[in-house]
């Protein structure tokens, strides 16, 4: 199946790892594309933690259980420490989550 704007991939599924909820910020292009700026997470003690170093490597339109998304690859950066983790945007419940795999 040709990928390309508007176009989603086959069904992936259920999405594996450990998803949390987390606040976005981000920018909207001229041509519509979404990028991640900044996001809130709540951490184990109930703080509220602030990333704003995001590096995205890849982003994937995708359906979990046919819910259309879109699937961030990111490098984050969180006291001084690197770490993977995919943000996925479920657009027609405009929210999003982390995902550490």
């Amino acid at each position: 199946m040709a990928s390309g704007m508007g176009t989603y991939t086959a069904d992936a599924g259920k999405v594996r790892g450990t998803q949390k909820k987390i606040a976005c910020e981000c920018w909207f292009t001229s041509t519509g594309k979404i990028m991640p700026l900044m996001l809130k997470i709540q951490d184990e003690d109930g703080e509220i933690q602030t990333i704003r170093d995001i590096t995205v490597h890849s982003q994937e339109k995708k359906r979990y259980t046919g819910i259309p998304s879109i699937e961030y690859d990111c490098t984050l950066v969180l006291h001084g420490q690197k770490m993977r983790a995919w943000l996925i945007y479920y657009q027609s419940e405009s929210r999003w989550v982390i995902n550490f795999r």
